[in-house]
């Protein structure tokens, strides 16, 4: 009976659907939607700058992928409504370039599933 057990384990577990890594659970969470930094690591439960840094290899994924867009809704500032656009990391800023304040609305990240065009 034990070589029973033996041989049949594996299909078993073959059968259940593999764990997700945290790059690909960050892809199922904003597809469809628009979520900060601080919501995906509160909802992933790993630290807001491994949730940056996973985002980084995120943008490039997507990138490849003909079907979805990565859209990145830039940070703004609160007290002035300063809109940091041209700015290339994903990282929240630390303080406006005009007033100097510091209360910065978070960035929010989230991806797009589009049909491309046929020629």
């Amino acid at each position: 009976m034990a070589w029973l057990f033996l041989v049949l384990s594996p299909t078993i577990n073959a059968m259940q659907p593999p764990e997700q890594t945290p790059r690909q659970r960050i892809i199922e969470l904003i597809t469809g939607t628009r979520l900060s930094s601080y919501q995906l690591a509160q909802m992933l439960g790993i630290p807001e700058r491994q949730v940056e840094g996973h985002l980084t290899h995120v943008v490039k994924t997507i990138a490849r992928d003909k079907t979805r867009r990565f859209i990145l809704n830039p940070a703004r500032c609160h007290d002035c409504d300063f809109v940091f656009r041209d700015r290339s990391r994903l990282t929240s800023p630390s303080r406006c370039p005009q007033c100097r304040s510091e209360a910065i609305a978070a960035p929010r990240y989230g991806i797009d599933l589009f049909a491309p065009q046929l020629e």
